[in-house]
């Protein structure tokens, strides 16, 4: 997957610290809650974009046990190590702007935390649409200001000391930059999807230590990517270092507790032709 931008690409070395550092932390206790929405409509089919090591596949397999899950991710070497880690579901690597499923396969759409990294939003949600049957269910999670989100705000700040000069960005412009409901419902629209809700939720996340949370982002996300393209690398002991420091003066020693926010979509595939369609 060469042709995936460095912001957007998980390496074959970058799965194993993503599941090992940061999904107990950040993304299970989110994904726990949205398998519980998803379950309420009883979905017989269900679709998974960016589903990642599998960490709300998982969840969504024990919330929905006699459905069927498909879960895809557009880094092959994430759909490999989630097909190993969650089997139950059935695996596919795709791009969420060209799924290789037929009309109106799913009941329902879901995707944690993945819609912040698609090229174009409109096309993927288009695609949500055609896939899902009429009056289908689209449930979806983005983080909300970097601000609101103790692990990713200190994290940040310690590149910010490190790298004063030209600080790497990934943080604050691809997970964090995706939570406007006005921008998102517009998106939804264009793509066709009725937007039917939002909420924030506050969850609270642990880790092990900070020293593990920097591990995880240097070693386990496109950040390796950013930090090399300025000549560093992942694996200084000095720059772990420095993140570790902020990430202890912000939330403490030993195992450290943050709030994270997040927003809830809900969107359907309302039946009549697409908006904007000729």
């Amino acid at each position: 997957m060469s042709g995936i931008p460095a912001d957007r690409r998980w390496s074959p070395s970058m799965p194993e610290a993503y599941e090992r550092y940061l999904v107990p932390v950040l993304f299970r206790p989110f994904a726990v809650d949205l398998a519980a929405r998803a379950a309420a409509s009883d979905p017989r089919r269900v679709l998974e974009l960016a589903a990642g090591t599998g960490a709300l596949t998982s969840c969504l397999l024990a919330a929905l046990p006699g459905a069927e899950v498909v879960a895809t991710d557009l880094n092959e070497s994430m759909a490999e190590f989630g097909r190993a880690r969650v089997p139950g579901a059935r695996w596919r690597q795709a791009d969420a702007q060209q799924l290789p499923f037929e009309d109106g396969s799913f009941d329902l759409v879901v995707c944690q935390f993945g819609a912040m990294f698609f090229p174009d939003r409109p096309a993927a949600f288009a695609e949500v649409r055609r896939v899902l049957v009429p009056g289908g269910r689209f449930l979806f999670s983005t983080w909300g200001p970097l601000s609101g989100h103790g692990f990713d705000s200190a994290t940040q700040a310690g590149l910010d000391r490190a790298f004063p000069t030209d600080p790497p960005d990934f943080l604050r412009t691809l997970p964090h930059g995706y939570h406007d409901p006005a921008l998102v419902s517009a998106d939804l629209a264009a793509g066709g999807l009725e937007p039917t809700g939002h909420r924030p939720l506050t969850l609270e996340g642990t880790a092990e230590s900070a020293a593990a949370v920097a591990t995880g982002f240097l070693t386990g996300t496109p950040l390796r990517a950013a930090v090399e393209a300025r000549g560093g690398s992942p694996d200084d002991p000095a720059l772990h270092a420095a993140l570790t420091a902020e990430l202890t003066a912000r939330l403490g020693a030993g195992r450290v507790t943050a709030p994270m926010t997040a927003h809830l979509f809900e969107a359907r595939h309302a039946p009549g032709p697409r908006s904007g369609a000729a």
